[in-house]
């Protein structure tokens, strides 16, 4: 495929191919019989991330998905039996394993991002004085392919080494090799103190002072990339959930395409 026809792709909604949805469909169908497809839900659900449409914008072609009282449904009762974290994490080990590397990472990269709010968000916001942002604040952590391990979403205003603590909460069941983790000067304190409860190598980085803008840094570029994949879904552009719990879901959904893209 052309660099050309790979960035159109990127810029637009596609449904799941074969094999994606079959990794999905060992996770969602439970082989009852329903009246709508489920991975026409799932593409539903995918493409309100990836375009940013409201929930009741009424689709083009009501056929190819069911209407948003359906998805709307699924999406709570995943959200709240975690399909979504669940399915992320298996596809995460199934990169792993496709590139040749065991399902666990021993390594992994945090970081936050603040996103502003929409209109009429008022619950679990603040502003994040560093940045000016009023709204939430994602906290990440990514292995050295930059594929997600932990996601924890919190009001702007919370400082990103306390919050980050249930990261490594998360950190934990996600794989037993973990052994380093890097962070910036923001996780000292708290953070490093239970990394190091935990038996693992808090690595904390800085960026050179003679440095302007973005500059790489070893190890903890990946989770800025990821930030940066976010980009590629606008309903992620802003924060348009009333709750933060809603976010996580967000998160893995646009995550499940971006994995498979």
């Amino acid at each position: 495929m052309s660099k050309a026809k790979l960035r159109f792709k990127r810029k637009r909604f596609t449904p799941l191919t074969n094999s994606q949805w079959e990794v999905i469909a060992k996770i969602v169908d439970t082989g009852r019989k329903r009246k709508h497809s489920l991975r026409a839900v799932v593409n539903g659900l995918l493409k309100i991330t990836r375009t940013g449409t409201q929930w009741r914008n009424p689709e083009e072609k009501p056929t190819l998905y069911p209407g948003w009282e359906s998805l709307y449904y699924y999406f709570q009762k995943w959200q709240k039996q975690g399909v979504w974290g669940e399915t992320s994490a298996s596809l995460v080990q199934k990169e792993q394993e496709r590139q040749g590397r065991l399902p666990e990472a021993s390594a992994a990269a945090v970081d936050s991002q603040s996103v502003k709010k929409g209109s009429l968000i008022s619950l679990q916001t603040g502003i994040d004085g560093n940045k000016n942002v009023n709204g939430r604040k994602r906290h990440l952590a990514v292995d050295t392919l930059a594929l997600p391990l932990a996601l924890h979403v919190s009001a702007a205003s919370k400082p990103d080494g306390r919050e980050g603590i249930e990261l490594l909460l998360q950190l934990d069941k996600a794989s037993s090799r973990l052994a380093l983790i890097r962070a910036d000067q923001a996780y000292k304190g708290d953070f490093t103190t239970c990394a190091d409860y935990c038996h693992w190598q808090a690595e904390i980085t800085q960026k050179p002072e003679s440095g302007q803008g973005f500059v790489p840094q070893t190890g903890r570029w990946q989770v800025e990339r990821s930030f940066a994949w976010f980009n590629f879904f606008r309903r992620l552009s802003r924060d348009f959930s009333g709750f933060h719990a809603t976010s996580l879901y967000r998160y893995h959904s646009g995550k499940i395409t971006k994995l498979n893209s």
